[in-house]
């Protein structure tokens, strides 16, 4: 998956805003205000940093070379993924709407939808 296609993946869900809140390098997608991607710009193949659950993501990452311990996150909650490798654009979309329906689930009562 390129950039492109992440940006307007992301983009198309509900109450999703793109920022720069930690420089022009780093790329963020919110919903309602809290992460759910993360990835930087002047990288040289897309890394994106992805929300898990943590049994989850100890097999995601047992199982696929793609999948790392988030970068600069926590790494209980956190994976880094390489977008630009062997894992085909459904398992990269199911780990994207998995870490957007984390965040999502996680927000006040008042916030959810």
């Amino acid at each position: 998956m390129h950039i492109e296609d992440f940006r307007l993946y992301c983009l198309n869900k509900s109450f999703v805003t793109e920022e720069f809140p930690f420089g022009p390098e780093t790329l963020v997608y919110k919903v309602k205000g809290k992460i759910f991607a993360i990835t930087g710009l002047n990288e040289v193949s897309l890394k994106v940093n992805l929300k898990c659950d943590p049994e989850k993501a100890i097999l995601l990452r047992e199982n696929h070379m793609e999948v790392q311990p988030g970068y600069h996150m926590n790494k209980k909650h956190w994976n880094t993924i390489d977008f630009e490798r062997n894992l085909s654009s459904k398992i990269l979309k199911e780990l994207l709407d998995h870490s957007y329906q984390l965040v999502a689930a996680s927000l006040p009562v008042k916030d959810r939808f």
